[in-house]
């Protein structure tokens, strides 16, 4: 027997969702080979239990069942019980939340998977109530049932029987490749999906869909790219149909800033109210491209309120990302963000400035959520309030700002939700390039942000030696080899930055892990980019990540960031490989585009190109900057150099580089002021010293 038997090991983790189970009377273990081994040689079944800390329903299941002796009795006699952090380990949720929706047809957390000691699946759930309910089994009798079937001769061999088919199952949805490369998409693919995303909006309430809305920025770029293609403006509505209705309805934290993570209903009124990093990183980039786009200042109000958030409420003191914060304070969901008229009464001193933030946020006494509160949505403009209140609307936003600060105050008070205080690699990536483009964008924002965040990664999970990345860092630990979203989100993070800096470390970085996603995740002979490294663990299927789900699909991005990069390094091959990867999945991006969002941006950045921006200059000028932040660009790639052939040769020496690539190459400032060449199509302008003049190029 291991030393792992008969007890519960999760207070040895550094997970804050393990942690929080290590006071269970169920014998916990993390997924790792003492936990294994454990299995095999007790011939018993795993029981498998993925989630997360900002989860309500895993907090649900473990108040009912896992802090019950009689269930932990079973669990721990019958099975070894393992609990996995799909933060920290996509790997195994994405084998195994596969396999449950096929199998079920729908998938969430906590995912409940049973295995063989072998880790081959033969039932999987989700929540399970500890009663019998609504036509689910109770989760002790549950147990009891696998546990005697599984002791069964007859039974345990059709649950081998079928453990195999499944595995079978999870390698064809997740491992495998067309026999044979097909073509990459051709440029219409753009706009296909973008058709697509047009057909399943809701154009009453904005987003897809007719049920929960979940936030989708991927789609919001294709819409807004092909808006810029072709100049269809239903693209252009539907996209700011969905941004307006994120910024102003349930979704956002009217009061602190920064999304949660979905709503429960089609009018994007009632969240559940966790937040994660990453919702926060890919909405900030979606606004800010649609503040680009179509102009509307409120997006990016919204982008740089929500950045704000972040460096207030998920920023470790030496400048990385947390992960998220919980859905619950206090052990109940949401009481930290919803109010009622007395409580904004209680708050506001001034009785005028109180009803007309109630009044402006749809605070009343029947309330839009639990016992008569309200999750604020703005629900008047101030041109109606001021027509109400007989009130200058100059009056209005005074009072409005006043009261915004009070409540800000009294919630303040509240017991805040808790933190997951883990910094993962990827995550970071996805907000480094969201304060980097913030920096771009935003009147009141810098790249400090990002660029420590950089720093940080780069201290504690990047080895410069062997040219690998670790994924998760908690108090002083480092722990998880790499996947392919931690190369390449820290990849496009770290290329970002140096658009928004002119720093060329910070795309030295970026090819580094370039580099490295190439030799850890690229199967040349398959390819591919696979999600986990070849020197990692092996599981019962090598896992492809390459649709859209919570986060941008990571082939998707390692194939937008290898075409950025092959600008600069074209020596390096790495536009070889992203177009493996399109043409080896071309057919899937036809088949579905929308559903392959972020794979359909790289392929038409393949087919069309990027729009190069290279400018001569020290530093971004005050003046261009400005004038870039209301520009929208698709398929940007911004190319700062130095502004003299002296200063570039240290920056080729930094480098390694022999010669100019041709994005530097021949563009040196004209006569010492600061100078744009800016290219698209194969063509280019001449040197502008005038940003409007370049800019006016793509226009001609």
């Amino acid at each position: 027997m291991t030393d792992a038997a008969g007890r519960n090991r999760l207070d040895e983790e550094e997970s804050p969702y393990l942690r929080q189970h290590a006071d269970n009377p169920v014998d916990w273990q993390p997924w790792d080979e003492d936990a294994l081994a454990e299995a095999r040689e007790r011939d018993v079944p795993i029981f498998l239990s993925i989630g997360y800390s900002a989860c309500h329903w895993c907090h649900v299941m473990a108040e009912e069942s896992f802090e019950d002796e009689a269930v932990a009795e079973v669990l721990n006699e019958e099975f070894v019980p393992i609990k996995v952090d799909r933060e920290e380990r996509p790997d195994l949720d994405s084998l195994y939340i596969n396999i449950c929706q096929m199998v079920r047809g729908n998938a969430g957390w906590p995912l409940s998977a049973w295995l063989t000691p072998e880790g081959k699946p033969f039932f999987v759930g989700t929540y399970f109530p500890p009663e019998p309910k609504r036509g689910m089994p109770g989760f002790r009798d549950l147990l009891t049932d696998i546990a005697g079937s599984w002791n069964d001769p007859e039974d345990r061999e059709e649950m081998r029987t079928r453990a195999e088919q499944w595995t079978r199952a999870i390698e064809d949805e997740l491992e495998s490749v067309p026999d044979g490369p097909g073509d990459a998409p051709d440029e219409g693919l753009l706009e296909r999906a973008a058709e697509a995303a047009v057909r399943g909006a809701d154009r009453e309430h904005g987003g897809f869909g007719r049920g929960q809305k979940f936030p989708h920025p991927g789609r919001v770029h294709v819409l807004l790219r092909a808006a810029d293609r072709t100049g269809r403006e239903v693209y252009r509505d539907v996209a700011s149909e969905t941004l307006a209705a994120m910024a102003n309805r349930g979704l956002y934290d009217h009061v602190g800033g920064g999304f949660h993570r979905y709503t429960t209903d089609r009018s994007w009124t009632v969240p559940h109210f966790e937040k994660m990093l990453y919702d926060q990183a890919e909405l900030v980039r979606a606004m800010l491209a649609g503040f680009q786009a179509t102009g509307t200042a409120r997006y990016r109000h919204v982008a740089s309120e929500t950045l704000g958030f972040v460096e207030r409420e998920l920023t470790h003191d030496e400048g990385g990302f947390f992960s998220t914060l919980d859905a619950r304070s206090g052990g109940e969901e949401g009481t930290f963000y919803v109010w009622t008229p007395e409580a904004v009464h209680d708050a506001v001193d001034d009785e005028t400035a109180a009803d007309l933030f109630c009044a402006y946020y749809g605070v009343t006494e029947s309330g839009n959520f639990e016992e008569g509160t309200t999750v604020l949505t703005v629900s008047a403009t101030v041109d109606d309030l001021a027509e109400r209140f007989d009130l200058p609307e100059a009056a209005v936003r005074e009072n409005l700002e006043a009261a915004e600060d009070a409540v800000a105050d009294a919630r303040g008070e509240r017991e805040r939700p808790p933190r997951d205080e883990k910094v993962l690699a990827g995550w970071n990536g996805l907000m480094i390039s969201a304060f980097a483009e913030g920096a771009l964008v935003c009147e009141d924002r810098s790249a400090e942000a990002a660029t420590d965040a950089l720093a940080f990664v780069r201290e504690h999970l990047w080895d410069e030696e062997d040219g690998t990345l670790t994924r998760r860092y908690k108090d002083g630990d480092a722990a998880i080899a790499g996947y392919l979203e931690d190369y390449a989100f820290l990849g496009r993070g770290a290329l970002n930055c140096y658009e928004a800096t002119g720093e060329v470390e910070h795309l030295a970085f970026a090819r580094d892990l370039a580099r490295a996603t190439v030799r850890e995740f690229w199967d040349e002979e398959r390819g591919t980019l696979y999600f986990t490294p070849a020197s990692g663990e092996s599981l019962v299927a090598r896992p492809q990540e390459l649709t859209d789900q919570s986060t941008p699909s990571s082939a998707g991005v390692a194939a937008s960031l290898l075409l950025a990069l092959d600008g600069f390094f074209p020596e390096e091959g790495f536009e070889a490989v992203a177009e493996g990867v399109l043409e080896t999945h071309g057919g899937r991006l036809e088949s579905d585009p929308l559903q392959h969002a972020s794979l359909a941006l790289a392929a038409d950045e393949y087919t069309a190109g990027h729009v190069e921006l290279t400018v001569a200059a020290d530093g971004w000028p005050p003046a261009w900057r400005d004038r870039l932040a209301t520009t929208y660009l698709p398929r940007r790639l911004l190319a700062p150099r130095p502004p003299t052939p002296d200063g570039l040769d240290g920056w080729l020496d930094a480098l390694g580089l022999a010669s100019a690539p041709p994005l530097w190459a021949s563009r040196d400032a004209e006569n010492g002021a600061p100078t744009a060449y800016l290219c698209e199509g194969f063509a280019c302008s001449p040197p502008r010293t005038n940003i409007e003049n370049a800019l006016a190029w793509r226009e001609r």
